[in-house]
């Protein structure tokens, strides 16, 4: 299927690794001019070296997603070197704190917030203007199923709840512009230096109870398989899909192995 994405300029946050590295490949594969940007200098190399061998214009920018001036600066590179700004991803996520609400601060949860739902609120601000002059765009929210699921760290949780909410807020507030606005909820994605190979690593046997008990099919998902789902939202096969929270779970109970 042609998504009809080609020479569309697409910005990703945190698309130096993972889901967002994923999805950023997904988008050139399909013909997208895209910007990148993270906190880590040598992976966001190391990224932009694939998005290039892929044939595309592509940048790559270190930035902090907590800094407004940074990623407005991000924006506006984005907006001189590749033309404008039609699709953002906003990507980035974490959590600080502990896994208990005894073991979390008031500080940790400003954090979780910060980097969730303040972030995805920062880049979409600075594109919008972009975005209204090309008339219309597209924005993904990669939020988690622990915003809808209940698990440990609640901080992280209602970050995530809080993103999917404003996906359907923003997806009614900008559709005058023809700028959509769309959430999806990843499940447990499994990818090289990711958190789950650190965990299983150093709990095979929990990990192993996981996948049996928590994923029908036996398995953790895969980034490709997130990227895949967000590129076609952005496209225009999914023109009539706004404000929706999109599941790319494989059906998994609870997303957490404890």
């Amino acid at each position: 299927m042609d998504l009809g994405l080609a020479d569309k300029v697409a910005l990703v946050t945190g698309g130096s690794r993972g889901i967002g590295r994923s999805i950023a490949l997904a988008l050139a594969g399909e013909g997208c001019k895209v910007a990148i940007c993270a906190r880590g200098e040598e992976p966001l190399a190391r990224a932009l070296q694939e998005l290039q061998a892929r044939g595309v214009e592509a940048i790559a920018a270190v930035a902090d997603v907590r800094s407004q001036p940074q990623i407005e600066a991000v924006v506006a590179r984005c907006v001189a070197e590749l033309g404008g700004v039609d699709i953002l991803i906003n990507n980035v996520g974490g959590s600080a704190g502990g896994a208990s609400l005894l073991d979390s601060t008031d500080e940790d949860w400003a954090e979780t917030f910060d980097l969730n739902l303040f972030h995805a609120v920062r880049a979409t601000r600075a594109v919008l203007p972009y975005m209204r002059e090309r008339g219309g765009g597209a924005v993904v929210i990669v939020s988690s199923i622990s915003g809808w699921k209940p698990g440990p760290r609640a901080q992280y949780g209602s970050a995530k709840a809080a993103e999917i909410f404003l996906a359907g807020a923003l997806a009614l507030e900008l559709a005058e512009y023809n700028v959509r606005v769309n959430a999806v909820a990843p499940g447990s994605i499994y990818f090289p230096g990711g958190g789950w190979e650190r965990f299983r690593e150093e709990n095979p046997e929990a990990f192993a109870r996981f996948e049996e008990r928590e994923q029908p099919a036996g398995r953790l998902g895969a980034p490709e398989e997130v990227a895949d789902v967000v590129a076609f939202l952005v496209s225009q096969r999914a023109c009539w899909v706004n404000g929706a929270m999109i599941p790319i779970d494989g059906a998994q109970g609870r997303p957490a192995a404890f």
